[in-house]
């Protein structure tokens, strides 16, 4: 490649990187007169790159924003990062993420290909449960703007039941959550909040108009703390003693809702500092990983509902102390194994098991028309067991 050559492709590499490059900056990059930048910003021009000159005292050039991508330049970490990226979706590849990939790769330097080979040979892709949920571009991009630009989206949507209509929203963001895509916001008909999965939209469409979006709205958390609010068939209570630090570590905001209880603590009964007593709520469909989560927690807790909780809680700390004493131990060993139902998951599985579940549920927004459901402020007589 002739040295001329070769700074005209570093001053596109200069121009993609963002912003506007004053005629100063370009020339000492390049090793070059003024003038001769001019040159090279034609040639640039001559094969179709759309560079805009900006005038002032702070002018310069940038690339303007054309009707096609120009040629991108990547060093090798960018190029590697780019194709990493594309092959961890592999499981849930679509024809562009394919077809991007073999570009690249048909266009890498030789040492870093061979490198890319050796890892990809070494490279097991596990597949998702009931396949993949990649929302349509078209879809994804539509929604995407309408949050920019605050504007109201009708959308096309099949929840899981099958069932199909017609929805208008005020949307508020975009959520990539555990593998998936949802868009939050309001149903500005009837002022409630609605969160959908975006790869059960057939078709999104601005509406004319604009809204305003709430002050402070964090799109990320209105997502997860719907799902630790979703209707399922189980609904818990606990008191915890402990920061609310120590609580998440096991149970995330996804899965249980935390909150400080006013004058809970009592430092003179040997509490530690921070240390006060905390509500956590959750809803479950199943309680037998409950009880797992809540030993590995090794913190004190009131059950406060359901009595089902409190049962099994008291069964397995009865078959934890059997088997630390070595007498029913023994035998349950040997294959008198607790009943599933009764049988607590490892603590990390479950919690990851709970996760997914409510992950590839719409929070019982599909059959509720879309909006988060949590009655969190009802209080229910606290059970006497403590731990």
């Amino acid at each position: 490649m002739s040295a001329p050559t070769g700074r005209v492709l570093t001053l596109l590499e200069l121009l993609q990187s963002g912003g506007t490059r004053t005629m100063a900056e370009l020339a000492d990059r390049l090793g070059v007169e003024g003038r001769t930048v001019r040159r090279y910003v034609g040639q640039l021009i001559d094969l179709g790159i759309p560079v805009e000159s900006v005038r002032g005292r702070y002018g310069g050039y940038r690339l303007a924003r054309g009707y096609r991508l120009p040629p991108l330049m990547l060093d090798d970490d960018e190029a590697l990062a780019v194709l990493l990226g594309l092959m961890a979706r592999r499981p849930v590849a679509d024809t562009a993420s394919e077809t991007a990939a073999a570009k690249i790769r048909r266009v890498l330097p030789g040492r870093l290909a061979s490198r890319l080979e050796a890892l990809l040979e070494s490279v097991a892709f596990t597949e998702r449960p009931g396949g993949p949920d990649v929302p349509d571009g078209g879809v994804l991009l539509a929604v995407a703007d309408a949050v920019r630009h605050r504007r109201p989206v009708v959308i096309r949507y099949t929840d899981r039941g099958g069932r199909r209509s017609e929805r208008t929203l005020h949307p508020y963001g975009i959520v990539s959550h555990a593998g998936r895509w949802y868009v939050t916001g309001e149903d500005p008909g009837v002022g409630e909040s609605r969160t959908f999965r975006l790869d059960r939209v057939e078709d999104a469409r601005a509406l004319p108009g604009s809204f305003e979006a709430p002050a402070g709205v964090d799109p990320a958390r209105r997502v997860v703390e719907g799902f630790a609010a979703a209707a399922y068939r189980y609904e818990v209570s606990l008191r915890v003693q402990g920061t609310v630090e120590q609580v998440r570590a096991r149970l995330p905001a996804g899965i249980a809702t935390v909150a400080e209880i006013p004058g809970g603590g009592d430092a003179a009964g040997g509490e530690a500092a921070g240390e006060g007593w905390l509500r956590v709520e959750l809803r479950a469909e199943r309680l037998d990983w409950l009880p797992g989560v809540l030993a590995a927690l090794d913190r004190p807790f009131v059950i406060e509902r359901p009595g089902e909780l409190r049962d099994l809680v008291l069964a397995f700390a009865g078959r934890l102390a059997a088997r630390a004493r070595g007498s029913a131990g023994d035998e349950a060993a040997v294959g008198d194994a607790p009943p599933p139902q009764d049988r607590p998951l490892a603590v990390a599985d479950a919690v990851q098991h709970e996760g997914d579940h409510r992950a590839g549920e719409e929070a019982s927004h599909d059959e509720a028309h879309g909006e988060h459901e949590c009655d969190g402020h009802q209080k229910f007589p606290p059970s006497e067991v403590q731990t």
